[in-house]
């Protein structure tokens, strides 16, 4: 890339392409990865954001940006762009009601985008909202059952979405809930065996949720599967390494999942893994050029996957990227 861009957004275009935005390094950073020609370039205008911290995909093409500005009086509020791959351009649209860290942005089926939980103030908050492309505006919808930041969100084949795990004030969660556009209603379902923060979950080819990885109490050394059939979690086979954070889980095209990079006991690994639903187990591969973590993944649509900055194990910011091969 043109620069690093730590805790960056990397989304998948209607053409192929990959819009990366944002991260933790402050200023105007847009970026596009052309799998044609495995370049990248900076965007024609960069967005106008301060931070941007969040991403969703449009079902009209347009990608939403979340993040925060700063006002003529030094306050940070929260901030919404659209990015346009037509015209590679930004433009500004609604905010949230809430500036949270910590939540989960999720499009759901009828091009809403649901944003839950996160932390408000300091402090984990239960609330969501959901954006309108129709109208560029975000409205309150139900709250969570819990207050949550640092969880997941998966959208189910129902059309649902999977709220699991994540901290509130009491520490870490293993309960789950189950988001309803239907009713516009979180209801609980079953809790995972352990509590988590930073895991992954992926939306397996069976309909069912992959969970892995994760801060938790116990290092349990095992994944897990929920089935949205019958509500509930199932332990899987174990992991590489049980407090893995900040890694990157996606969905292969034969109904794997890569497991590339991240944090384990404090240091920052190369490694990666393929998880087989079929069998149940995780499987070494061979690892990534780089030790990453806080980097990005994104299944491109030859099948191959994209990875992108992150840190790595000396504490710099990576500007560089890779590819994974099936």
């Amino acid at each position: 890339m043109t620069w690093p861009h730590p805790g960056t957004t990397a989304t998948l275009l209607l053409d192929g392409r990959v819009l990366i935005a944002g991260g933790a390094v402050p200023g105007r950073t847009g970026e596009i990865y052309d799998p044609k020609t495995g370049t990248f370039s900076p965007t024609a205008s960069p967005p106008d954001l301060i931070w941007v911290w969040y991403a969703a995909a449009l079902l009209d093409g347009h990608v939403l940006l979340l993040g925060e500005s700063r006002e003529a009086s030094g306050k940070m509020v929260a901030a919404a762009e659209l990015y346009d791959p037509t015209t590679d351009s930004f433009s500004v649209t609604g905010a949230m009601q809430d500036l949270r860290y910590g939540e989960t942005v999720t499009t759901l089926r009828d091009g809403h985008v649901l944003v839950a939980g996160g932390e408000v103030n300091g402090k984990a908050y239960a609330g969501a909202e959901l954006y309108d492309p129709r109208t560029g505006k975000f409205s309150r919808t139900g709250s969570m059952t819990t207050a949550r930041s640092g969880h997941t969100a998966t959208l189910l084949t129902n059309g649902r979405v999977l709220v699991a795990g994540g901290q509130s004030v009491s520490g870490l969660l293993s309960s789950a809930e189950v988001y309803d556009p239907k009713t516009d209603r979180f209801s609980r379902t079953g809790s995972m065996a352990t509590a988590l923060m930073g895991h992954t979950a992926t939306l397996l080819a069976n309909g069912r949720v992959l969970i892995a990885g994760g801060q938790n109490p116990d290092e349990n050394p095992r994944a897990g599967i929920y089935d949205p059939k019958t509500g509930r979690f199932r332990k899987t086979g174990s992991m590489t390494c049980p407090p893995l954070t900040g890694s990157t889980a996606t969905l292969l095209v034969d109904g794997q999942v890569l497991i590339a990079g991240g944090n384990c006991y404090n240091a920052i690994f190369q490694f990666a893994s393929l998880y087989n639903p079929k069998t149940g187990q995780f499987t070494a591969i061979p690892p990534m050029s780089t030790p990453r973590v806080g980097h990005t993944a994104t299944l491109l649509k030859d099948g191959r996957v994209l990875i992108v900055g992150g840190m790595d194990n000396r504490g710099e910011n990576l500007a560089t990227a890779e590819l994974y091969t099936p």
